[in-house]
């Protein structure tokens, strides 16, 4: 079963120095049918002018993912932790007991990144962050594994998280395809950044996303196609809500 949903008839948060669409309730966008997908809390595609953005802030019991598209991105955290990361890199940080930190764009261009909160597991996990400089290559026309469950011993993804989702990345240039298998009671999310796609005969536009509920895809693009997509183990809802 797949569900498109239109870019366009999501959430939006429009600031000075901020524009956000949100895929989910998030901040002053609220709709009780759209808190989450499985344990996947928020995707907000965020886009910040320079010089500016998220001054230092509190964080628990999540598990954050933040994707860049463009420009740059600069972290530092309670644990420590400081750096700035460029497209297609990733960093990864496990809130859990508690911690603090924040992100700007310190460079000379827009920066556009997209912010991912997943549920974990279970409350009050170590922090962790880690960072992650990937190959622009190693997602060209193939599924990049980014991170994937502290339980899976079979992926090859740098990042492990608490919880029971696998991330991939890939670009897919004109004339190419590539598959994904989505089994028995798994479900995934799946976002176009860039580009065209076509689905399974679903067709979206850049920013647009879909819910893939035990069904196996394809995806086609016209010209290039940016994809991240969230798989995951099938379900409604999660026992907990972080922050």
């Amino acid at each position: 079963m797949l569900r498109f949903i239109d870019h366009k008839k999501m959430g939006r948060g429009e600031h000075s120095w901020l524009t956000s669409i949100h895929h989910f309730s998030f901040a002053n966008y609220y709709n009780p049918d759209n808190i989450q997908f499985g344990v996947l809390r928020v995707v907000n595609d965020d886009s910040v002018t320079p010089d500016m953005g998220f001054d230092t802030h509190p964080h628990k019991d999540m598990e954050i993912i933040t994707y860049v598209v463009d420009g740059e991105i600069t972290h530092a955290d309670s644990m420590g932790n400081k750096g700035t990361l460029k497209r297609g890199e990733v960093q990864y940080m496990s809130a859990g007991t508690g911690v603090f930190h924040s992100e700007h764009n310190f460079g000379e261009k827009q920066l556009r990144f997209l912010q991912i909160w997943i549920l974990p597991d279970a409350p009050n996990h170590k922090p962790n962050y880690g960072d992650y400089r990937f190959k622009w290559e190693d997602r060209q026309n193939k599924w990049l594994p980014i991170a994937s469950y502290t339980k899976n011993k079979k992926s090859d993804a740098p990042i492990k998280i608490h919880a029971d989702v696998n991330v991939y990345a890939t670009y897919i240039t004109k004339g190419n395809d590539i598959t994904l298998k989505i089994g028995k009671n798994r479900q995934a999310y799946l976002v176009l950044i860039e580009g065209d796609a076509d689905v399974n005969l679903t067709k979206l536009n850049a920013q647009d996303a879909l819910e893939i509920v035990e069904e196996d895809i394809t995806i086609k693009t016209k010209s290039f196609a940016h994809v991240i997509v969230f798989e995951m183990a099938e379900s409604k809802n999660a026992q907990f809500q972080g922050e």
